[in-house]
């Protein structure tokens, strides 16, 4: 890891106010500004493939917050929760997180976060994308009300977070953990690597 960030010689900005995206890129011993796009999310509601939808708002996003730099090298994600084929966002109120949580209720979800990295200013772009397949175990009405009770659901899609109290709902995760936090810090590692031609 020390010849991984020896090798960095430009700022990092990362496009997302998400405090768990931070603490992730932070695991891997990187240093950056954070630079919110404030990006208006639903005018992307039209894509309802999950994999072009994280891709696309990851890209958005960077986009957004890179022509704020002359030089630097700009990470953006975006990341959803798919039950049957269908996206789960954030929810609205408490009421709309109960329905959702209530849906996932004993049934095994698909976690999607897509990341984007634009060099400015080359202007070079890639962008990238995991799938984590999350279960949950049958869970009754009143430990959903005591979770959404916390505020916790409020800002995640599908109305939880891996790493707060609903880790008691999920009983079997397939794939990469940090993914279903927000950010699957093994593939975009390797994808940064590759992207910027490190020789380490």
């Amino acid at each position: 890891m020390k010849r991984f960030l020896e090798a960095i010689d430009f700022p990092i900005v990362l496009a997302s106010q998400s405090p768990r995206r931070s603490t992730l890129l932070k695991l891997i011993g990187l240093e950056f500004e954070v630079q919110t796009s404030d990006l208006d999310e639903t005018r992307y509601a039209y894509e309802t493939r999950p994999r072009q939808h994280v891709e696309l708002l990851s890209q958005a996003k960077a986009a957004v917050v890179a022509k704020q730099y002359e030089h630097a090298l700009v990470i953006g994600a975006d990341t959803i929760v798919v039950l049957n084929d269908k996206i789960l966002g954030k929810p609205v109120d408490a009421a709309h997180a109960f329905k959702m949580l209530k849906s996932l209720s004993g049934q095994t979800h698909k976690v999607y976060t897509g990341f984007t990295l634009i060099k400015v200013p080359e202007q070079r772009i890639i962008s990238g994308y995991e799938i984590t397949q999350v279960h949950f175990r049958p869970m009754q009405d009143w430990e959903i009300l005591d979770y959404i009770e916390t505020g916790n659901p409020m800002d995640k899609a599908g109305s939880y977070g891996i790493q707060d109290q609903s880790a008691v709902f999920a009983d079997r995760i397939d794939g990469c953990f940090y993914n279903i936090v927000g950010f699957p810090l093994a593939k975009f590692y390797s994808t940064f690597i590759s992207f910027l031609n490190l020789q380490l």
